[in-house]
């Protein structure tokens, strides 16, 4: 696992999972780099998949910079 700096601290996969979602998560892959600047601050964006429930599987995108964070989610 590949922790990353998000809004100046040190995050794990689960822990940037769960500021994306809001709430906890049962399980996380790896974080990446999006391919995508932050439609806020421009600043960078990193991805993570992440199970919210044992039935879902969602991408979330979060800025390193901002507050800004989105899903895949319909």
């Amino acid at each position: 696992m590949e922790n990353r700096v998000v809004q100046g601290r040190m995050v794990t996969p689960k822990s940037l999972a769960e500021l994306i979602e809001g709430d906890a998560v049962m399980d996380a892959e790896a974080i990446a780099d999006a391919d995508r600047d932050c439609p806020d601050c421009g600043g960078d964006v990193v991805e993570v998949g992440y199970m919210p429930s044992v039935t879902e599987f969602v991408t979330g995108q979060k800025c390193q910079e901002c507050d800004w964070a989105t899903t895949d989610r319909e």
